[in-house]
């Protein structure tokens, strides 16, 4: 009797001349910001949703870029949109495989002079997000950078029904844990205090932890919930 295991194979990391890579054998998948060049043109940038939901309502500070944690980093897709409108990113990653294909994936964009400028806003930190905005929300006023956005992503450790999911990111379904607490992840960000909280749902899923966000800015397949202080 062949357990439902044998045909899922444990994914594993190479180190190839275009980059690092997520294998299992028959499908790869490697973090690459330049796949996405023609997203970040400025024409193209001011149409994502995840732009004008960031950009909605900021006021800009001439004396330094605002700064966005991405508490739910994966590769960075969303990152780089944010870094690519004039934010500083910190980007938390606790999966060490996926935080490894998304430094390289820094290191990559830091040689090509076309996004060199974008990457360079970028951080990754590889850890619990949970667990630096608890203890970002636990230091006195001043002894820390207070965030001007939390984005959160919590569709990607628990993904929408693997139908509408594309293969190649079906490897770093079978990477991650079960989901983490969605409600601890949310009252920590609050907890925090930045400017505004960014969480993607599926566009007809309901509200995180059932908290009813300021406004929404929807997709065709996702939406924007906005919770603002």
């Amino acid at each position: 009797m062949n357990d439902e295991r044998d045909n899922k194979k444990i994914p594993w990391l190479e180190a190839r001349e275009e980059g690092l890579v997520l294998t299992d054998g028959e499908i790869s998948l490697m973090g690459d910001f330049t796949k996405n060049i023609k997203r970040l043109q400025p024409e193209n940038l001011n149409r994502e949703l995840i732009v004008k939901a960031a950009k909605k309502g900021l006021e800009k500070n001439q004396e330094k870029l605002p700064l966005a944690l991405d508490c739910t980093a994966g590769l960075g897709e969303d990152s780089i949109l944010i870094a690519a409108a004039g934010f500083r990113v910190r980007m938390y990653e606790y999966n060490f495989v996926i935080a490894a294909l998304l430094r390289d994936a820094l290191d990559r964009g830091m040689k090509d002079e076309r996004i060199t400028h974008i990457v360079s806003r970028m951080e990754l930190v590889e850890g619990d997000s949970i667990k630096a905005m608890e203890e970002m929300a636990e230091k006195k006023k001043g002894e820390v950078e207070i965030p001007d956005i939390i984005l959160l992503d919590p569709m990607f450790p628990e993904r929408q029904k693997s139908g509408l999911v594309k293969k190649k990111f079906q490897l770093l379904q079978r990477l991650e844990a079960p989901a983490r607490d969605e409600e601890t992840l949310l009252d920590s960000a609050i907890k925090v205090g930045p400017r505004k909280i960014l969480i993607k749902r599926p566009i007809k899923g309901p509200y995180l932890s059932e908290i009813r966000p300021s406004y929404s800015l929807e997709g065709s397949v996702i939406r924007i919930d906005c919770i603002v202080r």
